[in-house]
């Protein structure tokens, strides 16, 4: 009877520690692992890759830019070379006049014979004297333009092998933008996948420190992203929201890197709803700031933040159409008590 009395314990107690172990992460936990499948290992392969991007576009726009200016130099050369070209036509035209002239008058006979046939034998010397110079300043501007030429044709070969290099150099890079654009793609979509399997179990996987480069900002506030297209403003009217739209979107890819407008505080990270993955800050003055339908999120509840600090990357969770981020300006931490954030941001330098 002691068994059957103490079975239903023991049964209990194994039951636990089963559902113990199955909901400890393994090695293999794509939440905590580290690596590409991980959440940590993803987002930092996006911010990454999203950096590898801008400068490969960066790279291949100053090459573009640079082969256009080698190429208009090579026209130049070209242009100036036919002047020259035609000059010494003008020329050669010139010195065929002098040798037909003075074939006419008897250039053929001796200059003694002339004299001796002349009605004036100064005068012909002073005309004599015209030729030999009209001849010799002919020959020397021949043999200027003969050498302008010459160093004008090396000129536009040398500009013109330039701008070939210049151009099989870009279609590398265009080749290297391209690749490196395909993968980040692949990985933004994945990292995206990962965000959506937050939102619905309700639960956030956590911070992910990303290394964001040293940036160096002088002013106290900041655009809440880089590059951006503006899409829904404040107070349009739309089938997604309720009312009127409570913020200004950014139309930005995914994984774009998210930043703190202002020095604040983590007030809320939340995975859930209709705003998906987002994040509140408070700031001085009692102002706050939402971030909404993020990928991931590189903050904890709690933290400080500078302006300009990557807080998250940008995705379309929650109630969301396509990528972007929904940025709002608040005066509560939630909802229901949001500002128009674009003069809110121009009264404090910062120009969308």
């Amino acid at each position: 009877m002691r068994l059957t009395r103490r079975h239903p314990l023991l049964v209990a107690v194994l039951l636990c520690a089963l559902a113990v172990l199955a909901a400890r992460p393994t090695d293999g936990d794509g939440a905590h692992a580290p690596g590409h499948g991980s959440a940590s290992g993803i987002s930092a392969q996006v911010a990454r890759l999203y950096e590898e991007a801008a400068a490969a576009t960066e790279q291949y726009e100053a090459g573009r830019r640079k082969a256009e200016e080698q190429r208009a130099e090579v026209r130049r050369l070209e242009e100036e070379l036919g002047r020259e070209r035609r000059a010494m036509a003008g020329m050669h035209e010139d010195l065929g006049r002098i040798a037909s002239s003075q074939y006419r008058s008897g250039g053929g006979l001796p200059l003694t014979a002339h004299m001796l046939l002349a009605d004036d034998p100064e005068e012909l010397m002073r005309s004599q004297r015209a030729v030999w110079q009209a001849e010799l300043s002919l020959d020397k501007a021949i043999e200027k333009s003969a050498r302008a030429e010459a160093r004008i044709a090396r000129e536009e070969a040398r500009a013109a092998a330039a701008w070939k290099a210049l151009k099989k150099r870009n279609a590398e890079l265009a080749t290297l933008k391209r690749n490196i654009e395909r993968k980040l793609e692949t990985a933004r979509w994945k990292l995206q996948g990962q965000a959506d399997a937050s939102v619905t179990a309700g639960a956030c996987r956590g911070a992910v420190r990303l290394d964001q480069p040293e940036t160096r900002f002088t002013t106290s506030w900041v655009a809440p992203v880089e590059t951006y297209a503006l899409s829904a403003s404040y107070g349009s009217g739309g089938a997604l929201w309720a009312n009127r739209h409570t913020g200004q979107d950014f139309a930005v890819p995914i994984g774009t890197p998210v930043r703190a407008v202002g020095a604040g505080k983590v007030v809320k990270v939340s995975c859930g709803g209709a705003f998906g993955i987002e994040i509140v800050l408070k700031h001085s003055g009692g102002y706050y700031t939402q971030y909404a339908h993020l990928a991931s999120v590189a903050v904890d509840q709690g933290d400080r933040v500078s302006p300009g600090q990557w807080i998250g990357q940008s995705g379309t969770s929650g109630n969301s159409t396509g990528p972007h981020l929904h940025f709002e300006v608040r005066v509560t931490p939630e909802m229901g008590s949001a500002v128009n954030p674009v003069p809110w941001l121009a009264q404090r330098g910062v120009t969308l």
